[in-house]
């Protein structure tokens, strides 16, 4: 029975995955499909180029919460002692699903995004504390480029190294995945590198940073004065 429960959770795991938060949102609320604009991506980063930063924060956000909502599915069965090396690899192969769901959405042709952000949800929900160096890795690095996928390469590498340098975590398979995650992130965005190196890549709009810089320089000019 134990193994009937397993494949619905992971077949829920992939479904929740799947819902294509910035196809959707761009639809319903810009009239665009973000697929056919900027990178052709469904995920936060093209959402931040498409449709601007409010867009782009709910995407991201949501594609967090899928990967963090999918690997907490574990919580319907019984029979895992959790922090067990069973228990992290059930979690990492409902969260797995749910990467696959969003790269590969059923729900709009099975074209997704890069699962970055969902990806970060599921290591949220299994290794909270390098998690949450990992998002200050991010938006310090978004902070100071204003590029959101080297953001995601940046605090992406981090992973292993946290997990295994700083944390000494000592799962096999856990240790196994932040390796083939950092990888991953790089392969994933070989054309993001591409367009950096050209210095094509297009920046995310931060409004309200902006306000602060300008605010920052005016202050410096009457203090000059």
């Amino acid at each position: 029975m134990f193994i009937v429960l397993n494949i619905i959770l992971i077949i829920v795991a992939y479904l929740i995955g799947s819902i294509p938060t910035s196809v959707w949102i761009g639809r319903y609320f810009y009239n665009i499909d973000v697929r056919e604009h900027g990178s052709g991506n469904a995920g936060a980063t093209n959402t931040f180029r498409v449709l601007g930063t409010k867009a782009g924060i709910v995407v991201f956000i949501v594609d967090i919460l899928k990967g963090f909502g999918a690997v907490n599915l574990i919580h319907f069965t019984s029979y895992y002692i959790p922090h067990s090396g069973s228990y992290t690899n059930i979690q990492l192969l409902l969260g797995i699903s749910a990467m696959l769901g969003h790269i590969f959405p059923i729900y709009v042709g099975f074209r997704g995004g890069k699962g970055v952000a969902t990806l970060f949800g599921v290591i949220w929900a299994i290794s909270f504390y390098p998690t949450l160096i990992m998002g200050g890795i991010f938006f310090i690095t978004l902070i100071l480029t204003r590029y959101v996928s080297l953001s995601s390469m940046i605090s992406g590498l981090s992973f292993p190294f946290l997990i295994i340098v700083v944390f000494k975590e000592t799962t096999p398979t856990l240790v196994i995945f932040s390796l083939i995650m950092a990888v991953l992130m790089l392969f994933t965005h070989q054309k993001n590198i591409e367009r950096l190196l050209r210095k094509e890549e297009k920046k995310a709009n931060l409004p309200k940073l902006k306000k602060l810089k300008r605010k920052y320089k005016k202050r410096k000019k009457v203090k000059a004065e």
